[in-house]
């Protein structure tokens, strides 16, 4: 090889390397173009307004209103005039330091929120300065704006997206809002659309001058849906109001549908607490009271022993199981010796003889005592009397979680085989020892929402369909469909149980319920409250409540009303019930007399003894 052309040679191939590479940069590659494209072109997202919400009859509930955020683009941030800027937003240079500090420990080339729901007053005299402070800009979006000072258990709220709701979905960046309970969450991809993508030419000045390429990389929202809720808001409304006062609440549903029209708990909170900037300290103040617990929702959380609206079941599975009849007898003297030295009180007096329909509508524990004894007694061994037991109550939705559209609750509690062979062992224990349960006290646990889906299943007459919040959606013809779940009891059944309970509130424990021209149904209920209190099972105030359905034979309205720590049945649960009812089916009350009483009555002295803070029952 000559070694005078390998210094020439290699300077040649050299030189070729840089040819291409410079040809390359120059008219393949867009590195430098982006570059400069970023010190020219900003991206910036573009939000639709969030959905509206309207009760069954389309009465606006939740609407919107215009919001601004101060945002921050830390690795585009230059030096600026702190005070300047603190002074125009109202906040303090610390709290700046803080937000920026947060903002570059998220990301150094994602926006972020420095300041959230600014007014438009202020938004103004940013607007002409922003020129001012570089990697600073201003967003337009919406926050909400309530149209009823009720339902916010329902209809829930929204709140800034945090670092675990980024990582659980990559839709949403810093600053953006997500539904964070009830309707709000549990819908968020209908009511939060489909954001889209405005991209913009910026002069040296660092002011927008107008869309980048003509708009063409610009990308449409997809607006958001609008929703119709089964809430009826008025009746909604007056619940809230008869419980002013009081703890506890309604779940009311129309039978026929499975749709909810009132989900009362009480106390409650407006919702328009949790919008703009005091959101966070109005919220942290609801979550630390402990002792209303105002975040509390009773209606699907709390989880009571159901009390004498139990016994109905009992009745209708007794009836399926053959065990007794309609015209089955039983002698109550006073209450029931159910093991040696063992006594179960009844209000009835001594020498009463009921059947079914009288002891539903005298409530009589000995009736359903003896009931209770054959259903277990009616199998050869307690083990399957309680399993064929449960797996009639499960068939009404008992011991499970219903499937309702909103993203909290609790499954109740139904005891098997499993629970009493473990505390007493397998031959331990037969009808007598877990007597309780033909009460509905012992073990059994059920949430309110539990007892208003099992009274409209009595109501139907055998079937009912899963509860649910969600009438229609404006995009789609019509709301979800749900299919009818039958009971495991024969329809048959069902009215000699009906018409029981239509006499409770005609000649027995229920007479304040009645209302002229509707024919109602219900069963009182008055529910014993144990807690663990200095490690001894201690019992409290009893809970009020009542169950019912009306009319009778075209029911419109199904409901379950609790009172806690509201003393027996008839005292405040039945007369809030009926007047419920009274209100949904005439649209207005007649009885001004007794719905004075239960507008302004209250429980608040009770609430201040000792030991009665307490938001729902522990039964042990």
């Amino acid at each position: 090889m000559n070694r005078k052309l390998v210094l020439p040679g290699f300077t040649l191939f050299v030189a070729l390397l840089f040819t291409l590479r410079l040809g390359y940069l120059q008219i393949s590659s867009n590195n430098y173009k982006s570059l400069s494209e970023g010190n020219a072109v900003v991206e910036r997202p573009v939000f639709p307004d969030r959905g509206y919400i309207y009760d069954r009859n389309g009465k606006l509930l939740v609407a919107n209103q215009p919001a601004y955020d101060l945002m921050s683009i830390p690795e585009q941030l230059k030096p600026f005039d702190t005070l300047e800027l603190c002074k125009i937003v109202g906040i303090t240079p610390d709290y700046l330091e803080k937000k920026l500090h947060e903002n570059r420990r998220y990301s150094v080339k994602l926006p972020s929120v420095v300041v959230n729901q600014i007014d438009q007053k202020t938004h103004a005299l940013l607007q002409e300065k922003i020129w001012k402070y570089p990697g600073f800009y201003l967003q337009d979006k919406s926050q909400r704006a309530y149209h009823t000072k009720a339902a916010a258990n329902v209809l829930g709220y929204v709140s800034e997206v945090n670092t675990s709701d980024l990582k659980k979905d990559d839709y949403y960046q810093m600053g953006e809002l997500i539904g964070r309970q009830g309707i709000e969450k549990f819908y968020e991809k209908y009511l939060r659309g489909q954001k889209g993508k405005m991209v913009y030419q910026k002069d040296k000045f660092n002011r927008i001058i107008g869309d980048y390429q003509e708009g063409q990389l610009n990308e449409a929202v997809v607006q958001a849906s609008d929703i119709n809720l089964t809430l009826d808001i008025e009746l909604q409304e007056y619940g809230e109001a008869l419980f002013q006062n009081k703890r506890g609440g309604v779940v009311a549903i129309e039978p026929a549908t499975g749709e909810v029209l009132a989900l009362v708990t009480a106390p409650s909170f407006d919702p328009q607490l949790l919008v703009g900037r005091t959101r966070s300290e109005n919220f942290k103040q609801l979550r630390n009271d402990t002792i209303s617990k105002p975040l509390f929702d009773r209606g699907l959380q709390a989880q009571y022993a159901p009390g004498s609206p139990f016994k109905t079941l009992n009745a209708l599975i007794a009836l399926q199981e053959n065990v007794i009849s309609p015209k089955t007898l039983f002698r109550c003297d006073g209450g029931h010796y159910y093991a040696r030295g063992a006594f179960m009180e009844c209000h009835c007096p001594i020498g009463t003889s009921n059947n079914l329909m009288s002891g539903i509508y005298n409530s009589c524990n000995t009736y359903f005592s003896y009931t209770y004894q054959r259903i277990i007694e009616g199998y050869p061994t307690p083990q399957e009397g309680i399993t064929q037991w449960k797996k009639h109550l499960n068939s009404f939705g008992l011991g499970n979680y219903l499937g309702y559209d909103l993203p909290i609750g609790q499954p109740g509690y139904i005891p098997d085989a499993a629970l009493y062979n473990r505390f007493y062992g397998e031959k331990g224990w037969k009808a007598p020892t877990i007597i309780s349960n033909a009460i509905g006290q012992g073990e059994i646990l059920t949430t309110p929402i539990q007892m208003a889906n099992f009274t409209a299943a009595i109501a139907n007459r055998g079937f009912y369909i899963k509860p649910h919040f969600m009438k229609s959606v404006s995009d789609q013809s019509q709301g979800s469909e749900y299919e009818k779940k039958w009971t495991t009891i024969d329809s048959i059944h069902f009215e000699t149980v009906i018409e029981g309970m239509h006499k409770v509130v005609e000649q027995g424990t229920a007479r304040v319920a009645r209302i002229n021209g509707i024919t109602v149904c219900g069963k009182t209920g008055t529910v014993e409250n144990f807690m663990l209190l200095d490690g001894k099972k201690t019992q409290l105030t009893d809970h009020s409540m009542f169950i019912a359905f009306a009319p009778k034979d075209n029911p419109q309205i199904a409901l379950a009303v609790f009172v806690e720590n509201g003393y027996w049945g008839a005292r405040w649960a039945a007369p809030i019930a009926s007047l419920m009812i009274e209100k949904y089916l005439n649209k207005s009350v007649q009885r001004k007399w007794l719905e004075n009483r239960m507008l302004n009555g209250s429980l608040e002295a009770e609430y201040q003894k000792p030991y009665l803070g307490i938001p729902f029952t522990i039964n042990e």
